[in-house]
């Protein structure tokens, strides 16, 4: 229960932030937006104490132990598997193309206006 207070009271801080934009209307860009910022910042304090944020701040820090692991491919790899993609999508292109002048021609001997 206490958890879903604290969530409430970041909702109405983001809310809060926003009026806040619309509220300094006649201000500079940079104040309004320092009210969003605000607003989000308090709001991201607040969640930080629930159980939820708790257990978002475990999930980002495994997710980054996970993307460390991962083996990246090198420049090399990369160029040639971009090459394959655009070499593969032209002749997809070229095929799909030929298949519809195909349809485009069958349809128009049906049609009886043919050449």
């Amino acid at each position: 229960m206490a958890d879903n207070i604290k969530l409430l009271a970041a909702g109405l801080l983001i809310a809060a932030g926003i009026a806040g934009f619309y509220f300094f209307a006649d201000s500079p860009t940079v104040l309004r937006v320092l009210s969003v910022l605000a607003g989000m910042g308090a709001a991201l304090g607040v969640v930080w104490y629930t159980t939820v944020g708790q257990r978002f701040f475990a999930f980002s820090q495994e997710s980054i132990t996970e993307a460390r692991k991962v083996v990246w491919p090198t420049r090399k790899e990369t160029m040639q598997m971009t090459g394959v993609v655009v070499a593969f999508v032209i002749v997809m292109a070229l095929f799909l193309w030929m298949v519809d002048g195909v349809l485009m021609y069958l349809v128009k001997l049906l049609m009886g206006r043919g050449e």
